[in-house]
C-alpha cells in the first residue's frame, strides 16, 4: 500500500544528512507507488548537485531498487550545465553514476538534456521532448493548450543565493513567457546552462526540496519565511497549482527557521 496523501505544503527537519537522505528516498518510493497505481507510469525530474547524491545511492541499493518497476519510470532533469555528459560537472553523469547505472531502467526512458549543443538549441529540443511526453488529449488545458499536470515528482535543491534548478536571482520570467525550458546565459564564475521553468515545474504533482548544511540556512529562512522580493529568491516561484511541496532539511539548514513540533509524525515542522 502507498503512504497516505501529504498536506500541500510542509517542512520536515531531520537530525543529520543521512537521516534526510533516507527519508527523501522513502518519499521517492511512495511517489513511485502512487503514480504507478493511478497512472501506470512515473515521471520524475531529477536534481543535480551534491545534496541528492546520498538519496540516489540509497535508491540504488537492492532493497529499495527492487521495490520499483523501472520499466515504467521515466527520468528527466530539472537543469543541466552545458557540458558533455561525461564531464565531471554534468548533472546527468552524477545521477547516472549514483543511480541509473545500478537499476534496470530502459535507456529510452532516460531523457537527458543534450547540452553538447548550444544552450538555445538544447532548450528547444528538450521542450519539444517534454511536450511530446506530457501533452495528450486527456491531459491538456483547452484554454491554454498546456498539460494539466506534468511530473509526478520534482526533486530540487537550493543554492545559498536562493536559486533552484538554474533559476538564479535576476532570472527574467517575463522574457521566458510560456516556455517550459530556457537557456541561461553564462556569467562570471558560472557557465551556460539549461533549466526547466516555473511554467512546467508548477504543474507537478509533488515537489521535494532537499537541502542540507548551515550555509543554506539563510536562504531557507528567506525563501520560506522572509518578506523580500521573489526575484531575489527564485525558489519562491515554485508553487504548484494543484500539487504539493515538501521541504526536507537537516537541522543545520533549518536553524534559522521559526518552527514547532508536529505531533502526528514526530518531525519538526516550520511554523
Amino acid at each position: 500500500m502507498c503512504a497516505p496523501a501529504l498536506r500541500k505544503h510542509e517542512v520536515r527537519v531531520f537530525d543529520n544528512a543521512d537521516a534526510l537522505a533516507g527519508a527523501a528516498a522513502d518519499v521517492f518510493l511512495d511517489a513511485v507507488c502512487s503514480a504507478l497505481e493511478q497512472r501506470g507510469r512515473f515521471a520524475v525530474a531529477l536534481s543535480g548537485g551534491k545534496t541528492p547524491k546520498r538519496t540516489y545511492t540509497l535508491l540504488a541499493e537492492p532493497a529499495r531498487a527492487g521495490a520499483v518497476d523501472w520499466e515504467r519510470v521515466f527520468a528527466f532533469w530539472g537543469d543541466e550545465r552545458c557540458v558533455p555528459p561525461t564531464h565531471s560537472d554534468s548533472n546527468y553523469r552524477m545521477v547516472a553514476e549514483t543511480l541509473l547505472m545500478h537499476v534496470p531502467i530502459p535507456e529510452h526512458n532516460v531523457h537527458r538534456i543534450i547540452c553538447e549543443l548550444t544552450p538555445e538549441e538544447a532548450a528547444r529540443l528538450y521542450e519539444a521532448d517534454l511536450r511530446r511526453f506530457f501533452v495528450s488529449e486527456e491531459n491538456v488545458d483547452s484554454e491554454r493548450g498546456s498539460p494539466k499536470t506534468t511530473f509526478d515528482l520534482v526533486l530540487l535543491g537550493l543554492g545559498e543565493d536562493g536559486h533552484t534548478a538554474s533559476l538564479f536571482p535576476g532570472f527574467d520570467l517575463k522574457k521566458v513567457g510560456e516556455r517550459w525550458v530556457a537557456a541561461v546565459e553564462a556569467t562570471q564564475g558560472r557557465g551556460p546552462r539549461v533549466t526547466l521553468t516555473p511554467r512546467v515545474l508548477n504543474r507537478a504533482g509533488l515537489v521535494v526540496f532537499i537541502v542540507e548544511g548551515k550555509e543554506k540556512s539563510t536562504a531557507v529562512a528567506e525563501v520560506l519565511q522572509g518578506d523580500g522580493s521573489d526575484n531575489n529568491w527564485p525558489a519562491r516561484w515554485i508553487q504548484p497549482k494543484q500539487g504539493r511541496v515538501i521541504w526536507m532539511l537537516d537541522k543545520l539548514a533549518a536553524q534559522n527557521l521559526r518552527y514547532g513540533r508536529s505531533g502526528d509524525r514526530g518531525e519538526e515542522t516550520a511554523s
